[in-house]
């Protein structure tokens, strides 16, 4: 053999390292990154969640103020179906990490 042969079987077998180094070290930041997805969706979620129940507050405060008793009944049964239709969601959120978590 000669030393060009040896310098391309060199580079060849340096390449293909580092390529493997490098896909090896991309797959363990893509299962971490899975890994961290459910919890981070579910923090966020939950964070809309109290923000829409803050601002439904507010605004049921608000209109409590300018309106009479009826009015207030029929704005706060509509805001206990947001919340149950929000909880309704949240447990759909939790058995999809459930099943993501038991996939990894």
């Amino acid at each position: 053999m000669t030393n060009s042969d040896y310098l391309l079987k060199a580079a060849i077998k340096k390449v293909t390292e580092k390529l493997n180094e490098i896909l090896v070290e991309k797959i363990e930041e893509a299962t971490n990154i899975a890994q961290d997805t459910p919890e981070i969706l579910k923090k966020e979620f939950d964070n809309l969640k109290e923000s829409i129940i803050e601002e439904a507050s507010k605004m049921e405060k608000t209109e409590d103020i300018q309106n009479d008793e009826n009015t207030y009944t029929f704005k706060n049964s509509k805001i206990k179906k947001a919340l149950n239709e929000i909880e309704g969601i949240n447990k759909q959120i939790d058995v999809i990490n459930k099943k993501m978590n038991n996939q990894i």
